[in-house]
């Protein structure tokens, strides 16, 4: 297959989880959040040069190229791996920036202007993750693992939760537990199986299994 036929054929998927269309890097910050969201979430793939209708418009300029390698590599932290691949079509550069999930999350996207956030790629968004999903990448850092005790904190938790969807601050006013407390056990209720969490709304909702 060749270049235009196989870029015709991942622009016709359109824009989804794992994959997302930028006409222009001007803004490497911009960039790094898809770069963030992709390798906190299944990775994925930026089609750069390419316009949200499909369009194959291509890159303008070695500056873009330069503002590729930094959100990749000066705005992510811990490092996030990235493969360029370059297409040419019609006299139009497209770039492919392939983005592997990451075993070291969060991945996080840090300047000096704005606090270290961490994105999760929620359909064909960049969604800023939740302290939760913090708590559960950073415990599943924990070479030993993690236990979890039927405690009467756990109990009120389950009890709060029982047949409810709610936000995290919901969670926090009904249980009465120190906000702190609910992000950890919360975290540890979803990786054990036991919660769920789903995006609906612009919210992160959480709910018993």
């Amino acid at each position: 297959m060749d270049d235009k036929r196989y870029l015709q054929s991942l622009i016709s998927e359109g824009e989804h989880q794992q994959q997302d269309f930028k006409y222009r890097v001007s803004d490497a910050l911009k960039l790094a959040r898809s770069v963030s969201a992709f390798a906190n979430t299944d990775g994925g793939r930026l089609l750069i040069g390419v316009r949200d209708d499909g369009q194959m418009s291509g890159v303008r300029s070695e500056e873009e190229i330069y503002m590729m390698h930094q959100a990749a590599y000066r705005y992510c932290r811990p490092e996030a791996s990235i493969k360029f691949d370059t297409y040419h079509v019609d006299g139009r550069t497209i770039v492919i920036a392939t983005v592997p999930p990451s075993d070291k999350r969060p991945i996080c996207v840090v300047s000096e202007d704005e606090k270290p956030r961490a994105y999760l790629r929620i359909a064909d968004e960049n969604i800023v993750a939740s302290p939760v999903h913090l708590a559960i990448w950073r415990e599943s850092q924990t070479p030993n693992g993690t236990m979890m005790t039927y405690t009467d904190t756990v109990r009120k938790l389950l009890d709060a939760m029982e047949g409810q969807c709610l936000t995290l601050n919901q969670i926090v006013r009904r249980s009465a537990i120190p906000r702190y407390k609910v992000i950890t056990l919360l975290a540890r209720l979803i990786r054990f199986g036991t919660a769920q969490w789903e995006y609906t709304d612009q919210k992160f909702l959480f709910s018993l299994r």
